[in-house]
């Protein structure tokens, strides 16, 4: 299993993810790590944590999330410190140092219905910054009959942040004084809207405020597992407030400090105060 990327990031590569804030990697993880995480997501399924999620809604198929993985299943902590997500995330932050926030499953079985809904990331964790950016893990042949991500291009640069919404049906985020998600679908035809058709082993990287959806899985039998880390940089400090995502636990960080710690560890250079309790070969 690759520790290092199989390839160079290029710099336009890096000018897409600075510019559109969002770019497609092909083959960035080899052969070996997607098998090995299509294994640990079944022990998850199997024994899920305290943070899985029906996200279903009320639809047809089943839409699985839990989130920290690596703490409950402890194969996704070889993927967090052996995998070269660290170093691509680094390379397009341009940042001398990258914390890992939290991972996640996403699995959109075949006859899904329940979408996405448009949000960006950033509004939901308690950070404050710029360089924050979600891996999206392809585990399956990806397009839009089984639920490819659409993201609008350039829209972490609008310069606005919106209001978290409830997967769920929750009114968990409600709270917040900010305003809701533009209508992006009445907007399609004035926006630049652009998901990729993905292979096992590809991925995509967002920043944490380009604006995102999915649509379900209008599949048969094509199941759409995703595994997502979530990574930051440099800049970014802890930005605890009420009415965002629940994290696994208090990180005890004061306010407006670094992340460094338990929960949130240095991964990018290899750090000495990283949790590690397992390695790959």
């Amino acid at each position: 299993m690759n520790k290092k990327p199989i390839r160079a990031i290029t710099e336009q590569e890096i000018a897409a993810y600075r510019e559109d804030g969002v770019v497609c990697l092909r083959k960035m993880f080899d052969a070996e790590w997607v098998e090995y995480l299509r294994e640990a997501i079944q022990k998850d399924i199997a024994r899920p944590g305290k943070l899985k999620r029906d996200v279903n809604r009320g639809g047809t198929g089943e839409f699985f999330s839990d989130t920290f993985v690596w703490k409950n299943i402890e194969d996704f902590e070889a993927f967090i410190f052996d995998s070269p997500s660290g170093e691509i995330a680094a390379s397009l932050f341009g940042a001398e140092k990258v914390n890992m926030l939290f991972d996640q499953i996403l699995i959109k079985e075949p006859g899904t219905s329940t979408g996405t809904l448009w949000h960006h990331d950033a509004t939901y964790w308690p950070i404050k910054g710029h360089q924050v950016c979600t891996l999206w893990l392809a585990l399956d042949n990806v397009s839009l009959a089984n639920g490819a991500v659409e993201y609008v291009k350039g829209s972490h640069l609008w310069n606005h942040r919106y209001r978290p919404e409830s997967f769920t049906g929750e009114a968990t985020y409600q709270g917040q004084d900010l305003p809701g998600v533009p209508d992006v679908e009445s907007m399609r035809d004035t926006l630049d809207i652009v998901h990729f058709d993905l292979e096992p082993g590809d991925c995509t990287i967002h920043h944490g405020l380009t604006l995102h959806g999915a649509p379900g899985n209008t599949s048969s039998s094509l199941r759409r597992r995703a595994y997502v880390s979530r990574w930051c940089g440099d800049d970014i400090v802890y930005d605890p407030r009420p009415n965002i995502q629940k994290m696994l636990y208090d990180p005890d960080i004061q306010p407006g400090g670094p992340l460094d710690c338990e929960l949130f560890p240095v991964v990018w250079p290899d750090s000495a105060q990283s949790p590690r309790t397992s390695a790959v070969d």
